[in-house]
């Protein structure tokens, strides 16, 4: 599946707030948020657009939250507001549409993944059955006699 547009590494809207430094770490490297967001277990893309959906002074202040939460390079704690304002600037005024889901829309009142666990339970059924044909066919070629005369091959005479 590939990558929507704004998403994509080559042309997305949110490549300069993701690839922008957030500082230098320990052992001297930059840091920068895609970095940073990947490390904490965010979807870089997904926090951007959320960040950019948000008014600055809210972005700025749920991303300091964020960078409070990253080991310390060469800034301190209580400089994560600072530097959430610096970087919040990088971010276009509103996020890229949604990304769609990959199974299209979902019916009404249905619970999330009811279709996936249909499609599951399918396939699962299917693979047994196709199984157990395999077994009927192999106990067939393995233990039949082959012979579809009555009475012939068994040593017992049918003529009295």
């Amino acid at each position: 599946m590939t990558l929507r547009p704004e998403y994509s590494l080559g042309n997305s809207t949110y490549n300069a707030f993701l690839f922008a430094a957030v500082g230098e770490e320990k052992v001297g490297l930059p840091l920068t948020v895609l970095t940073a967001l990947t490390r904490l277990g965010f979807d870089p893309w997904r926090e951007a657009a959320r960040l950019s959906d948000l008014p600055r002074e809210t972005a700025a202040r749920a991303f300091a939250v964020t960078i409070a939460m990253l080991p310390e390079g060469d800034w301190n704690a209580s400089e994560s507001a600072a530097i959430a304002a610096r970087l919040v600037n990088w971010l276009p005024k509103r996020s890229a549409a949604a990304i769609p889901s990959v199974g299209g829309e979902r019916a009404a009142g249905a619970a999330p993944g009811a279709s996936e666990m249909i499609q599951s339970r399918a396939a699962t059924w299917l693979t047994w059955g196709v199984l157990a044909v395999a077994v009927l066919f192999l106990w067939l070629h393995l233990f039949g006699d082959h012979d579809l005369d009555v009475g012939r091959g068994t040593g017992v005479s049918t003529q009295q």
